[in-house]
């Protein structure tokens, strides 16, 4: 397994175990069987209401919490010094941990949903610097955050996030946020990289994939990490839970990766953060 490192000189993996709509037993056996097959970092989030069963899970793997990465995410109802402080202890209580590897605002603050959203960001993020300090947290980071949320947030910030996890994926990847961040140093973690199922299917994908003798997810997470990018795929069955780690071993030519960089927009979730509740807090969100 590839690490890459932080900009605070921890490492993460490149690929690692979404958590996202897992939720009970479910949730419980697909960490532990994607720990017993070797991953090391697992994504879940306050919101997702599965922090306890992924906590359950790592104690079944067997594996080592050292060697365990773990994140969990601050939900954008809770911004602010106070609110980000009790959310996180509540989130290390779920997940039964004495620390927690990486935390991540999920969406900054708004101008629809904050009087001062600069100040709700940048308080929320002064409250996860002291937990980051008192030894609480190895990592601090943010999700879903343009270039201006990021700028505002420097200008308070002691130290710079060291990550952002961002929608990614083929059809839908952000090239100019994901050029900014890796220009300031902030690594880029993918969400939704099978673009809501929709790669499955598409023409381009299927021949690469068929040239390769790979499926259209081993492509799709391949082309993710050789741009340096983190990806967090999910699934409950053991057979796609190996596959998608098995990504190490071959590699998308030049001409491969630009065909997949020129798809036309597909699986775009609609979620913006400059829009939400409208649009994410609707039946059909990912609330990603």
């Amino acid at each position: 397994m590839k690490d890459l490192v932080l900009n605070d000189g921890h490492k993460i993996p490149l690929v690692g175990f979404g958590t996202y709509k897992l939720l009970g037993q479910d949730a419980v056996q697909s960490v532990a069987d994607a720990l017993k097959n070797g991953y090391r970092l697992l994504d879940t989030a306050a919101v997702y209401k599965n922090e306890e069963a992924v906590g359950k899970g790592i104690k079944e793997s067997g594996i080592d919490r050292n060697e365990i990465c773990v994140t969990t995410k601050l939900w954008r109802e809770n911004l602010g010094y106070n609110q980000a402080k009790i959310a996180f202890q509540e989130s290390l209580d779920k997940l039964g941990l004495d620390y927690i590897d990486m935390y991540l605002i999920h969406w900054p603050a708004n101008a629809k949903n904050y009087t001062n959203w600069q100040k709700a960001n940048a308080d929320a993020w002064r409250a996860m610097e002291e937990l980051k300090a008192d030894g609480l947290i190895k990592s601090i980071g943010v999700s879903n955050f343009w270039q201006e949320h990021l700028d505002a947030l420097f200008q308070t910030a002691n130290s710079i996030p060291a990550m952002n996890q961002i929608e990614f994926h083929p059809g839908y990847w952000q090239p100019e946020l994901t050029d900014f961040c890796k220009q300031k140093d902030i690594a880029v973690q993918s969400w939704s990289p099978m673009a809501r199922g929709k790669v499955f299917g598409n023409a381009v994908l299927e021949n690469i994939a068929a040239r390769h003798n790979r499926s259209v997810s081993q492509i799709c997470l391949r082309w993710i990490i050789q741009k340096e990018v983190i990806v967090i795929p999910k699934s409950t069955e053991l057979s796609r839970i190996k596959e998608n780690i098995n990504i190490f071993d071959f590699k998308l030519s030049a001409d491969e990766m630009t065909q997949i960089d020129t798809l036309p927009e597909m699986g775009f979730s609609g979620e913006l953060p400059n829009e939400w509740p409208d649009r994410a807090e609707s039946p059909n969100s990912n609330n990603l």
